[in-house]
């Protein structure tokens, strides 16, 4: 990097070397007042100090910096200096990448026992990627999760393109605050509905490094797990995936097929036979987890507003919400999600993370704002793919064979439209001796 400096300034006059550098320092402190960033030693659940090195903290992004971004920075526990970094986005649109850091890929789970009104419990998990990697979770767009706008205006720029617009602002911000990450192997990742997100914004950094409007990062790939990708074909591979695990007949298939010809998502009312089909479809998988077809059909775990019953306490943030309906039953997967509820709007966990007070009210693990005001932009992801992989960046991409929402034979179709020859065959692989996928 200090190469490629001294190249660009080669030939200028004292005078002119003297204002750029002077240029770049002032940029630099700028950017350092746009990002605040504060180290967690300690978090409430968790007994004792915490054996990573967690960072919390604020990019302000948009017209003004009016959009505060809030981030979770865990470093490699390996060799932080040299390993990989990730930005990670959580699906949804609109779910906080605590949710990721606590129930995917990050170094901490909740002890999963029956809420008894105290604080939920932090436990250590073995398989975190930060084992091998940095990660940086942010809460993404505006509103999902600690994130928040200093005017409601931003809450109308709710969308993919702005999406985009301001984690292009946040990586680069980020990075010119943690220049000695710069040098760092860097990979955008995501799941879910961050396959719409992912490859647009990684072609945008690839832009911006080859521009010189973003510094020179060592940009390698991306990595998505279950991602969104064409939006106009979902219907058409939930129903085959549900035919392949036996969740409705053959013949509704094969009615589904004849009467709708392929259009499940805007089907005309005149057209009485498939309406009458995809109702019996859709009956047919009514029960169903189709975020996962073997675990329990639970009830969601962020009830709506005039659903719930307060109970107050002396501690401004630990108001217990509770359905009036029965909440979630203990060992579903919604019972689980909705520890980190009680846990982030407790007053001493938001000053341990150094969130601001009065910034936003309750904590939700997926955002209401959003789902209610996003607008969806993009509708196909494919070309991204299909010219970044043609540019020389890699990408992994995997799918969990019971997810129902984006069915891998989906990302299976797109995965083979791009034309690859194949490297490595189709094969078993195994975990502690056992076929895992």
């Amino acid at each position: 990097m200090a190469e490629s400096r001294l190249y660009f300034i080669l030939g200028l006059s004292t005078v002119a070397w003297y204002r750029r550098i002077l240029l770049l320092l002032l940029v630099i402190l700028s950017v350092r007042l746009q990002v605040s960033a504060s180290t967690v030693k300690y978090l409430p659940g968790f007994q004792g100090p915490l054996p990573f090195h967690l960072e919390t903290g604020y990019v302000g992004v948009g017209e003004s910096e009016n959009v505060e971004l809030f981030y979770y920075f865990v470093k490699s526990e390996r060799n932080s200096e040299k390993d990989p970094l990730l930005l990670w986005l959580t699906g949804g649109p609109g779910c906080s990448g605590w949710s990721a850091l606590v129930y995917e890929i990050g170094p901490l789970n909740y002890k999963i026992e029956p809420y008894n009104g105290s604080l939920p419990t932090l436990v250590l998990n073995q398989y975190s990627w930060t084992k091998v990697s940095n990660i940086i979770f942010v809460d993404s767009p505006v509103t999902t999760g600690f994130s928040y706008a200093k005017t409601s205006s931003a809450y109308d720029q709710l969308g993919d393109f702005n999406q985009v617009r301001y984690l292009l602002q946040f990586i680069k911000k980020w990075l010119i605050n943690h220049t000695e990450f710069i040098s760092n192997p860097l990979y955008i990742a995501g799941d879910s509905y961050s396959g719409i997100i992912v490859p647009p914004l990684v072609q945008q950094i690839s832009n911006g490094v080859k521009e010189g409007s973003i510094p020179p990062l060592d940009l390698k790939g991306y990595i998505l797990g279950n991602p969104v990708t064409d939006r106009s074909n979902d219907s058409t591979y939930q129903i085959l995936f549900g035919r392949g695990m036996a969740l409705i007949s053959d013949e509704i298939y094969q009615l589904l097929e004849k009467s709708c010809g392929g259009e499940y998502k805007n089907i005309s009312p005149n057209n009485t036979m498939c309406l009458k089909v995809f109702e019996a479809y859709q009956k047919c998988i009514s029960g169903i987890n189709q975020a996962h077809i073997l675990e329990p059909h639970c009830a969601f775990a962020s009830p709506k507003p005039q659903n719930i019953i307060k109970r107050r306490s002396l501690n401004q943030y630990s108001e217990v919400f509770l359905h009036s309906d029965p909440l979630p039953q203990f060992g579903c997967r919604e019972y689980d999600q909705l520890l980190s509820r009680y846990w982030a709007n407790d007053f001493h966990v938001r000053e341990a993370l150094h969130t601001r007070k009065g910034s936003i009210g309750e904590w939700r693990r997926c955002s209401d704002v959003v789902r209610n005001h996003y607008k969806y932009e993009v509708f196909s992801s494919f070309q991204y793919h299909a010219k970044l992989s043609a540019q020389g960046y890699r990408s992994l991409i995997y799918s969990g064979d019971h997810d129902m929402m984006v069915p891998y034979l989906e990302t299976q179709a797109w995965i083979k439209s791009l034309n690859y020859s194949i490297v490595d065959d189709w094969r078993p692989w195994i975990v502690q001796g056992q076929v895992a996928g």
